[in-house]
């Protein structure tokens, strides 16, 4: 195939992972791994390397707008970030011994896994704009865990305050861990323990994983450079299209509600997930 060509297609794909990472806040990579791997035939080992570099600027271009919008929590994100760039290591270099003895198969059905995991409590939650209230505990008032923001679709202040701050570092933990395995940023596992495990709402969650994201992404990345599994060509062309796609997501976000920005999540990963198992199985898809 012609480089220019190929730089085009790898571009437009990247941007409308960009989009939709940024709109969920699973960062861009999510999208992109199962998109370059079933539909550009690009090996997976090394869509992964550049999915991690697209992370970093899905972060970068998405985390900026939210952070002047008020909407991401930057202390709750701080806090939790410790948990998951320990992760992080210990993911890329669990890779790096599955690619050396050419276990491949098993990042595709993981990553499959991981995505339909996701489904039932996004179906659950969507049937709500906001967290239901719940009491206040120890970790709400020793970590500060509390915030505020202006939601435009809502047209009024939301104000609202986390709980389990504990369960939620576990969770980070293991969000680490699949970003440095899967090169997915782990957005949907940061998502997760926000969302469902400290009770934040949806736009705050996904707003501060596309914050948190980044730092979580160059921790893996540094390690997949090392063993070689980042090529710059295709990396440049994921990260421009990805950086590009997310700017563009930020502006819709805030402009729609939370319980659409689920419906839109959870089709996507329906999708994806079951592609993923199916090559995982070596069945064609």
């Amino acid at each position: 195939m012609n480089p220019l060509v190929e730089f085009f297609l790898m571009f437009i794909a990247s941007l409308i992972s960009g989009l939709l990472g940024s709109l969920t806040g699973l960062g861009g990579g999510t999208f992109l791994v199962p998109i370059y791997t079933l539909y550009l035939n690009i090996p997976i080992i090394y869509a992964t390397g550049a999915s991690l570099i697209s992370t970093i600027s899905t972060s970068s271009g998405a985390a900026s707008a939210y952070v002047k919008d008020r909407i991401t929590n930057v202390k709750i994100g701080m806090g939790l970030e410790i948990a998951t760039t320990t992760g992080s290591i210990v993911g890329a270099l669990t890779v790096a011994y599955i690619y050396a003895h050419h276990l491949q198969y098993i990042i595709y059905i993981v990553f499959g896994i991981v995505l339909l995991s996701q489904v039932y409590i996004q179906l659950q939650r969507s049937k709500f704009e906001l967290p239901r209230p719940i009491p206040a505990d120890w970790t709400t008032r020793i970590f500060q865990l509390q915030g505020k923001y202006y939601d435009q679709a809502l047209g009024r202040e939301v104000e609202y305050y986390g709980v389990r701050w504990w369960l939620g570092e576990i969770i980070m933990f293991f969000a680490g861990f699949i970003s440095g395995l899967l090169g997915i940023g782990s957005g949907a596992l940061k998502v997760l323990g926000m969302d469902w495990a400290m009770n934040l709402p949806m736009k705050v969650s996904t707003t501060t994983s596309n914050f948190m994201i980044g730092v979580t992404a160059a921790t893996g990345s540094s390690i997949y450079w090392f063993f070689g599994y980042i090529q710059p060509f295709i990396a440049a062309a994921t990260a421009l299209g990805v950086l590009v796609g997310a700017m563009i997501g930020t502006r819709i976000l805030v402009r729609i509600r939370n319980v659409t920005i689920r419906y839109i999540f959870t089709a996507i990963l329906v999708i994806l997930g079951i592609e993923m198992i199916l090559r995982g199985l070596g069945i064609a898809v």
